[in-house]
Formats: structure tokens, C-alpha cells, sequence
């Protein structure tokens, strides 16, 4: 069915507008996820913190599922669901359990142990780690700058993980005892490898979506995605923890800032990124994703008054010396490259409070 003539004759200022929303609100989830657990730990009730990073993700997520339905109405009727074949069915389980839960729940541990710029810098990881999984088993063909672009990116990432960070940027909590965890000499903290590895989920999912998603509709794949996530987050923390995780979860203190949190965070942001996609160039939504951990970098500062490291300006600066190799290789790509309108149109934009 085609769009409505309306929103076919939108200007491309529209969809300019939309990415901007999305990448801001994109680049606070961080920000705001941390400032909300150290409200909770200022609000503890018997103890705890009600705000604690599994409650954040299990009543955030149930709220922008409740918005998503309500937004994408038509991809709740069962003729929606009978159309998917078996095989698509095991992709959306596969990606819904590895961006939807297992890559935000990193996050979240990365965001308890080491600082916001940190987990922005190091999340650059996920471009670069999908570029090669997509060359080594799709076979995509990419010229030498977008290439030189990731291996730079990689580099900076690098930087930002090995070069000395002041103790201010290390983080104890309740549930997790910060460290250094060392490899073959070199030593990383706890919270950088909690980002990679939320950052590999994030790539592998992204390389699933590719292969098996490209004919689901957004508004299904959000919802199946989002609900699935949170259903195997909840059992996963009860199996390897205690129900006890989740006891403060229904509490009105915790729902007073929920309801924000997943409206605008969760689900806000995902609706601004597709309606832009919709009316946007690729190279728009291109320039729109390299702009996020600028966002976020200064979002940290904004809102919770972290200002950079040397090492986060060493590796920052690096990383985006990539972003832009990478820009000037998509804009003297011979092949160009295919419209957004997919799942995998969310790469490289980081934790985005799912």
C-alpha cells in the first residue's frame, strides 16, 4: 500500500529533523540511564537502590512496548504474524535475544562500571565490527577509505580501552566490584569489555537482520524485539540471580521515572530514527549516525557533568578521524548503497536504552 500523498511530499528537512531528535535522544540514554541509578541510589528503600540497571531495562522496556503497540497497531493482527515464515520467526528470536537483551544489558553493566564517555567511545566498536563481518560472510564489497575508516575507528577504540584512565572514571556498585581484568599483559577494565562485548551482540544481530530480516516490517520487528528481549531478560536475571532483582520493580517511585524513560528514551527514539529514515537520503542518515558520539560526549557533560579524559579525547579524536574516512568512502562508493528502511538501518548508533 502506498503512503499517504501527505507524507510523501514531506521536504527532506522533515526527516533532517527527525534524525536530529533521534540522535539526541539516542546519545542521553546513557546519560540518563546513569543519572537515573544514582537517583534511585539517593532513594534506597530498605537498602536498595529501586532504580537499579535490571529494573531501568525491564519496566523502561515494558513501557515502550505498551507505546510501540499503541503506535504500531496494525502489526498486532495475526494476519501480521502468519505472513513470517519459520525461518524469519528464528532470525527476529535470535535478534530480539541479542539486541534486545543481551547487548543492552552489557551496556547497562558497562554503564555501572566505567564512565558514560567510556561506553560512547568504546560502542564506536559496532560500525566497524559489522563492516567485517559483512565482507568475511556476505562478501560486501567496500572501497579502501571505508575500510582505512574502520581500521582508524578500531584504533581509537584501542586508545580510549588501553591508555591510563584516572580512578574517577571507574565506577562501584552494589551488585558489581569494578576492575582491571588483564590479557597477555595489557590490562582493560571490567566496564570496556562489558561495551565490546555489548557491541558484538549488537553486530552479530545486525549481520542476522541483513540475511534473514530485510522483508519484516519495522513496526513488528520493534515489537517482537522489544517484547522478546524483555520476557528473556526477566527469566534470564531470575535463573542466574534471584527474583529479588525485580522486587522494587512495580514500585511508584521507580514507575514515576519509568514511564519517561520508556516513552522518550526507549521507544521515542526509535520512532524519531524510522519516521527520518522514511524521508531521508542515505548519505543524511549516514551523516546522522557519525554525529553520535559527539552527541553523546556531550550529553554525558550536559547532564552529568563528565568531562573527557586525555585518553577520551586521544581515542575520541581518532575514532572520529575514522567516522570521516568512512563518510568520504560511502560518498565514492561506485555501488550505492541500499535504502535504510531496515532493522540494520540502527547500526553504529550505541546503546540507545534498550
Amino acid at each position: 500500500m502506498s503512503a499517504p500523498p501527505r507524507l510523501q511530499q514531506l521536504p527532506s528537512l522533515s526527516g533532517r529533523a527527525y534524525l536530529l531528535m533521534a540522535v539526541v535522544i539516542f546519545a542521553a540514554a546513557n546519560a540518563v540511564t546513569r543519572r537515573l541509578t544514582d537517583l534511585g541510589a539517593q532513594n534506597l528503600m530498605d537498602g536498595r537502590n529501586p532504580i537499579s540497571f535490571c529494573n531501568v531495562l525491564f519496566v523502561g522496556n515494558l513501557v515502550a512496548l505498551v507505546a510501540l503497540g499503541a503506535v504500531y497497531r496494525q502489526a498486532l493482527l495475526p494476519s501480521q504474524w502468519l505472513r513470517l515464515k519459520g525461518s524469519a520467526w528464528l532470525s527476529l528470536m535470535a535478534v530480539a535475544i541479542l539486541s534486545g537483551a543481551l547487548a543492552p544489558a552489557l551496556f547497562f553493566l558497562a554503564l555501572e562500571q566505567t564512565s558514560v564517555n567510556n561506553v560512547v567511545l568504546v560502542g564506536r566498536i559496532e560500525p566497524p565490527l559489522t563492516l567485517a563481518l559483512s565482507v568475511l560472510l556476505l562478501g560486501a564489497r567496500v572501497n579502501r577509505w571505508t575500510i582505512a575508516g574502520a581500521v582508524v575507528s578500531t584504533i581509537g577504540v584501542g586508545l580510549t580501552v588501553l591508555l591510563p584512565q584516572p580512578a574517577s572514571t571507574m565506577v562501584q556498585t552494589d551488585m558489581v566490584q569494578t576492575g582491571m581484568v588483564q590479557m597477555g599483559g595489557l590490562a582493560f577494565g571490567q566496564g570496556e569489555l562489558m561495551a565490546i562485548a555489548g557491541a558484538v551482540a549488537a553486530a552479530i544481530a545486525t549481520i542476522i537482520s541483513k540475511v534473514s530480516l530485510e522483508q519484516v516490517p519495522l513496526g513488528l520487528f520493534s515489537l517482537v524485539r522489544t517484547g522478546i528481549g524483555t520476557i528473556v531478560f526477566f527469566v534470564a536475571v531470575i535463573v542466574l540471580f534471584e527474583p529479588s532483582h525485580f522486587q522494587d520493580a512495580f514500585s511508584p517511585f521507580v514507575w514515576q521515572w519509568m514511564v519517561g524513560y520508556g516513552v522518550i528514551i526507549v521507544a521515542g527514539g526509535q520512532l524519531a530514527w524510522f519516521q527520518g529514515l522514511k524521508t531521508s537520503r542515505t548519505a543524511e542518515i549516514a551523516l546522522a549516525n557519525s554525529f553520535s558520539p559527539i552527541a553523546g560526549i556531550l550529553a554525558a557533560f550536559l547532564i552529568l557533568g563528565d568531562a573527557p579524559t586525555m585518553a577520551q579525547y586521544i581515542g575520541g579524536t581518532v575514532v572520529l578521524v575514522g567516522i570521516g574516512l568512512n563518510q568520504w568512502g560511502s560518498m565514492r562508493s561506485v555501488v550505492p548503497p541500499p535504502p535504510l528502511m531496515r532493522p540494520e538501518a540502527e547500526t553504529g548508533m550505541g546503546f540507545r536504552g534498550i
